[in-house]
Formats: structure tokens, sequence, C-alpha cells
């Protein structure tokens, strides 16, 4: 005989009844396309480790987003990747007015008033040696030269019409720059900024690496992104960006970091919670799915599911071209 208090049953028995279970259901608008923007205007260039995903001219991008606007696409992050740049030591073309990221911006927000455009704000793609800040003669990270350079270009991001800045960077104080760059510049009414407050070294950035061109060419950057062991310190910098003004709070990769997410939930729970679901858990899926594994749509909801369920309430994926139909 079954006691009363352990029946659980009756109230999923129902499929009407089993998303009431949910905390979140996943809707169109709780996702961000991610996509990488080359300076060869024209082109649209598949990348080899990330199926169905391409390096997009200028030229080239109301043709690949309109259709996904229709569809109910409301937010894309943009990289830069640039060919015809030269890459120096100091990242100067990241804020180039002819470069890729500020192109995109200034064509997304005409041609699609409504959509949030975001940038992602870092270095490694413009500088030479591929690390995400300024160096000091030791090789190691200046971080006051970066803050400074990072904010300067959050800024300029910000002045051509981005509606969001995400610095994924890592490195300290260059939240609170660029918080008090976009008051000195009058736009932090309208400029939100999602920090990249938790981003791990991770194994799975490597199709991302090759897609925008930004592998450090000598080194790692374990010296700024988190140790994958380190709960505490995911702990100490969500408390310092929610301190510093963070909009958003962002953890990074998401999958093999669902901990670290309800952390930030817990920690931040008056902070909308992003999680970005990297290109290598993008690949593992795709590949997965197509050596029959599992269904893809079934494994991408799953993991949709995780996130929300750990406490996502905006998640950046590049699966959101499927989601959008998948949602229908």
């Amino acid at each position: 005989m079954v006691e009363i208090d352990s029946l659980l049953h009756s109230g999923y028995h129902h499929p009407v009844q089993r998303p009431w279970q949910a905390e979140r259901v996943l809707t169109k608008g709780a996702l961000m396309y991610p996509i990488f923007i080359t300076d060869e205007k024209d082109a649209l260039i598949p990348i080899s480790s990330m199926p169905n995903q391409h390096r997009i001219g200028v030229n080239r991008l109301e043709e690949v987003i309109a259709p996904l606007v229709a569809k109910g696409l409301q937010a894309v992050m943009l990289f830069g990747v640039p060919n015809d740049f030269v890459k120096d030591a100091f990242g100067t073309a990241a804020d180039d007015p002819e470069g890729p990221v500020i192109q995109a911006i200034k064509l997304l927000k005409t041609k699609f008033p409504a959509l949030l455009v975001s940038c992602d704000v870092c270095l490694c793609e413009y500088t030479s040696h591929g690390h995400c800040g300024h160096l000091l003669p030791d090789s190691t990270i200046d971080n006051a030269a970066s803050v400074r350079r990072l904010a300067e270009v959050a800024v300029n991001y910000a002045k051509a019409g981005a509606d969001n800045v995400a610095p994924s960077d890592m490195m300290d104080g260059r939240m609170r720059a660029i918080k008090q760059g976009l008051v000195d510049a009058g736009l932090s009414h309208r400029v939100s900024v999602m920090a990249y407050s938790a981003k791990y070294a991770s194994a799975l950035y490597g199709p991302f690496r090759d897609a925008a061109c930004s592998g450090a060419q000598f080194g790692d950057r374990s010296a700024y992104q988190l140790p994958p062991g380190s709960r505490g310190l995911g702990r100490r910098a969500i408390e310092r960006d929610v301190r510093e003004g963070a909009d958003i709070i962002m953890v990074k990769p998401a999958t093999f970091y669902l901990d670290i997410i309800r952390d930030a939930k817990e920690q931040a729970p008056n902070h909308p919670i992003a999680a970005y679901q990297v290109s290598g858990e993008y690949a593992m899926i795709h590949h997965a799915a197509t050596a029959g594994v599992f269904d893809l749509k079934t494994a991408v909801l799953e993991s949709m599911t995780s996130l929300q369920r750990a406490g996502c309430s905006l998640i950046l994926t590049y699966f959101t071209p499927e989601l959008l139909e998948w949602l229908d």
C-alpha cells in the first residue's frame, strides 16, 4: 500500500499538467543568437567545426537575419572577424568605424530597429598575440591598460547604436570602467552591460576560436579566465560584477557549469541570469545527433530546459535558428 504522502504520478500523469511543473517555459524572447561578422563584406563562409554556422559579411547580413526576425528573433550578439584589418598588440581595429562590428551594428539597427543588438567586447580577435588585453613586457596581462581600452571599445560600440555591450575579457574592474564610460558618454540610460562574470578556462571554446580566428599565439588564458574547479572564484566574480553595475550576469560555458548558474541566480536574484551554450557544446550535440546517439531536437530542447531549471532567463545559443522554428 502506497502512502498518500508518497504519491507523485498524479501530478503529471496528464500531458497538459507536465509543463505546469516547470519553473520557466522556453520562449523565443529568451534566446540570443551569436553571429560572426567578417570584414569580407560579400562573404558567407561556412565554419567547418560548427555545422550550419557562417562568417557573414555585412552585405549578406540582411539576407541571413531577415528570415530569422520574421520567425521571432529578438536579439543577436556580434563577434567581429577581421581578415583584412591589421592586428596589432593593442587591438586597434576592434572599434574601427569601418570594421565589421560597427558596420554591422549600423546596418542591423537601420534594417531591424526593434532587434536588440549586443556586442561582445574583447580584444583577442584584434590583437597580434591573440590575448584578451594588453600585455606587459614579460607577456603577462597589463590589467589597467586593458581595462581602459576595453571601456573605450564598449563606448564606441554604444555610440554606433548597440543596445548592449558584453565584456568577455575577464579583466579585473572592467565592469566599473565600462559603466563609467557609458555615463560619461551620456549613454548609460539606454545601453545595458552584460558581464561575462563567471567565464571559465574551458576546453569547449575550440570551434569558436576557429570561427573567430582568435586563438592565443602563445600560452593560454588560464591566468585571467577562471579555473574550472573554482566555484568560489565564480561566486566572487559574480559578486564583484553586481557591485560594479552589471545589468545582466552571464555564466560561460553552460552545460558543464549548471551549479554556477544556480549560484548566480541565488547570489543575484534581482538580475537576469544568462548562460552561453558555447561552440563546443553546440558541436558535441550536433555530432552526437548525426551519429544517431539521440534526436537533435529532443536533446537541444532538454539542454534548454536544464539551463532554465538552473536559473537562466537568457540563453545564448547557436541553435537559435532551429529553436525559432521548433517553438512555433
